[in-house]
Formats: structure tokens, C-alpha cells, sequence
């Protein structure tokens, strides 16, 4: 009988996997910057994830994506250090997030689908070598027994657009319950209580067991941090771990744009249907009084500019809205600098990015401003009557108010209902 499991044998850079499974964490000494800064990368590969997910991207997207924000946010000035970014970023975000139900179970869906991702890119010896250091012993079809199920193997390969097996395709024979996914999916041919995994299935069988273990592990960090860290470390960690939630990590605006253009005429309908509170607020605002001080005219500027709004037709909206309160020459002489000056054509010529969430929630709104975050500065009866307004109500309303109790002002947003959203609000949340 030929058993799956780990063997001496020469070992090449095929061989070995770029891929932890995270097992302990490391015995390294970890600046503090470096702390902060390898979790904010990670965090981006993981929203970035999620908003896809959200959008419904197919499995070769996703593949795709995967590769490429990984390849953008997860390298490291120093090629042997990649592998210690990967650790370390994994083991702080679960620190930052194993501290809610809601929290990990985001991480945990987040990380299990990188992991699955990653897996797949890995060469097929360094595939074996995980599942060896996961303790999967399986047995291996021999060519006889493969010949015995061959066309029932064959049935399942077409019916899922799968190659042939040959008699060099390697089978394991796995009970039927450790893959879920396949069975729920008809991709395998089961018999006597076990499913027939080509070697080309086995991330299943791995991602199982990557994700019972993370979700365990998450639990006994929670204690953890409850019991001691969080106090222990009050005056160091414990206030990068409780910001990296609620920090902005959305898109790189200096890179090209999936989001379509908007124009003036267009603004109002994508107001209503699609922005954010803060945004919403400050459009209506502007809208009401056709003015807004210094503050809120960067914040809802840059955030037009970031959604798409060309030049020509910021300076036209941002006039004619101003041009009722003050005049069209004073808005020529004292406004239109400013707005060219975002567009990167005025001054240094940089090109300006939209306020970060967190650079928001830090805002201090004077009397009479109507930047910030409301789920920080609005009083709970005005953020309820706010919301009110958006369509947001029942369960919905208290799991927000839920979070700005407890000071998750960027994920509150995340929990309106997502149910009766537009698809386009759906997108315009990748600017939160």
C-alpha cells in the first residue's frame, strides 16, 4: 500500500513552498514600524480581496488578482526578508483581529482564500510538502485500482471540463466528509465513504485543514490577548492593534481606475445612490449653503476626483454652486486655484489623493465645518436620522450604531444593508 506522507528525498527550490501555514509564530525581533507597516501591507492584499469578492469576481479573476496584490503590497526591499514579512504581517493581523466574533471571522474567510490562492501557484513537489507538514496521510491509487474506476474517474473529469486521467494522474482516496466542497460540487466520484481527489484538487483537502486550524488558533489568541497582551502591552502595541481595524486601506489613486468617469449632470443620482456618509453629507451641505469651508471643500473635492470627476467639471460644479454665494469672479480669484491646485496643475504640480478614512475619523470639525466622520462627530440622534435618510433601518441601523459604540467607525459603514445597495455603491465602498 503506497501512503501520501513526507519522505527524505533531495530538496530544490521547486520543492520547497513559498508558502507558510503559519503554525507558530516567529522567534524574530520586530521593529516597531515594521510591525505597523507589514500589517497595513497585508491588510491591503486582504480588502483588496474582499472587495473583490464582493464584486462577484469569477475564479480565474480572482487567481489573477490574488497574484498581482500580493506581487504589489507583500514585497520587501530585501528579497531574503519577503518570507519574514509573510509571517510576521500574518501573526500581527491576528492579533488585530481575533479580538471580535465579526473580526474573525472576516480574517478568517480573507486568509483561507489567500491561502487557497497562493496554493494553487505553488509547483507540485512544494504542494506535497504541505500536505506532508499538515499530517495528511492518504493513500495513493495504485494502477490497478485506477483501472477499476477509470471510467467513472473519466465521467466526473468531463462533466467538470477536466482532462482525461492517464495512468501517470495521481488519486488519493480521502474520506468523503473532508472534502465538502468537492462533494457539494459534484467534482468527485465517491465510493464506500470515499471521494477520489486528483492531485489537482488537493487544495481542498489543504484549505479544510488551513482553516480549522486558523480558526482555533484565532480563538486561543483571543484569550491571549484578553488575559494579558492587551495590558501588558497598553503603552506600545495595544494601539496599532486596536487602529489597524478601522484604518483606510483602499486604493492606490495613483493607479489606473476600474471605476467609470462621472460627469456634472450624472452627480446628484451617484450622490443619493452611492456615497459614502461623510461624502453625503458634505454634498448636501453644499448643495443647502453653496459653501463649504476649507475643510470640507478638500475632502469632498479630492474625493470627486478620486470617483472620477475630470478637471473642467470640478471647476464648472464647484463655481456654479459657489458663484450663488459668492460671486463668479470671486470664485475665479479666490477658489479656482485650489481646486487646480488638487488636479496637480497649480503649484508643485502634485497630483493630490483623496483623504484617507482614517485621516477623516482624525478630523477635528470646528462650529460651522462639515468635514470628518459622522459616525465620530454626529451625535447618535443625528447619525440615526442620517441614516434614516439612506435607507438604513431595523438591524441594519443597530449594527452600525453597535460599531460607533464601540469605535469601529470604518467598519460601520460596512454594515448598512448591504442587501438592498445598488451595485455601484457596492463599488463606491472600495473608496471608504
Amino acid at each position: 500500500m503506497q501512503i501520501f506522507q513526507s519522505n527524505t528525498k533531495i530538496v530544490t527550490a521547486d520543492t520547497i513552498p513559498s508558502l507558510s501555514l503559519y503554525r507558530s509564530a516567529p522567534a524574530l525581533e520586530v521593529r516597531l514600524d515594521d510591525f505597523e507597516l507589514f500589517a497595513i501591507d497585508r491588510l491591503r492584499v486582504l480588502k483588496g480581496i474582499s472587495d473583490a469578492l464582493s464584486r462577484g469576481r469569477k475564479p480565474e479573476e480572482m487567481q489573477k488578482l490574488v497574484s498581482e496584490l500580493w506581487r504589489v503590497n507583500m514585497r520587501h526591499w530585501n528579497p531574503s526578508e519577503v518570507i519574514n514579512k509573510d509571517i510576521i504581517s500574518h501573526f500581527v493581523l491576528r492579533l488585530v483581529y481575533c479580538r471580535t466574533d465579526d473580526l474573525r471571522k472576516w480574517f478568517l474567510s480573507m486568509e483561507t482564500t489567500l491561502f487557497r490562492y497562493r496554493f494553487r501557484l505553488e509547483s507540485p513537489d512544494a504542494q506535497r510538502m504541505l500536505m506532508s507538514e499538515f499530517n495528511l496521510s492518504y493513500k495513493v491509487l495504485s494502477n490497478a485500482e485506477l483501472e477499476n474506476v477509470k471510467d467513472k474517474l473519466s465521467q466526473v473529469a468531463r462533466s467538470i471540463s477536466q482532462p482525461l486521467p492517464t495512468s501517470d494522474t495521481i488519486f488519493f482516496k480521502v474520506p468523503f466528509e473532508e472534502v465538502p466542497e468537492l462533494v457539494a460540487s459534484r467534482r468527485v466520484f465517491l465510493r464506500k465513504g470515499y471521494a477520489y481527489v486528483a492531485m489537482n484538487q488537493v487544495v481542498s483537502l489543504v484549505v479544510t485543514q488551513f482553516r480549522s486550524h486558523l480558526s482555533k488558533a484565532l480563538v486561543l489568541t483571543n484569550r491571549k490577548w484578553t488575559s494579558s497582551i492587551q495590558e501588558q502591552e497598553k503603552g506600545r502595541l495595544t494601539p496599532i492593534v486596536e487602529a489597524l481595524s478601522t484604518m483606510y486601506l483602499g486604493p492606490d489613486y495613483s493607479q489606473p481606475k476600474e471605476f467609470a468617469e462621472i460627469s456634472i449632470k450624472d452627480i446628484d443620482q451617484v450622490a443619493n445612490s452611492s456615497f459614502p456618509l461623510c461624502m453625503r453629507h458634505l454634498f448636501g451641505k453644499l448643495r443647502e449653503d453653496h459653501h463649504l469651508k476649507h475643510g470640507g471643500r478638500m475632502q469632498l473635492g479630492l474625493f470627486l476626483k478620486g470617483v472620477g470627476l475630470k478637471l473642467d467639471d470640478a471647476l464648472s460644479f464647484w463655481k456654479a454652486e459657489f458663484s450663488q454665494k459668492v460671486g463668479s469672479e470671486r470664485f475665479d480669484k479666490e477658489y479656482a486655484y485650489s481646486i487646480r491646485h488638487n488636479y496637480g496643475k497649480e503649484g508643485k504640480r502634485t497630483d493630490y489623493t483623496p483623504y484617507s478614512c482614517q485621516k477623516i475619523i482624525a478630523s477635528t470639525p470646528s462650529v460651522g465645518d462639515h468635514h470628518g466622520c459622522p459616525y465620530r462627530h454626529f451625535s447618535e440622534e443625528n447619525l440615526r436620522a442620517a441614516l434614516g435618510k439612506m435607507g438604513v433601518g431595523g438591524r441594519s441601523m443597530d449594527e452600525v450604531l453597535d460599531k460607533v459604540r464601540n469605535r469601529h467607525y470604518q467598519l460601520s459603514i460596512f454594515n448598512e444593508d448591504m442587501a438592498k445597495l445598488p451595485f455601484d455603491r457596492r463599488g463606491m465602498l472600495h473608496f471608504l
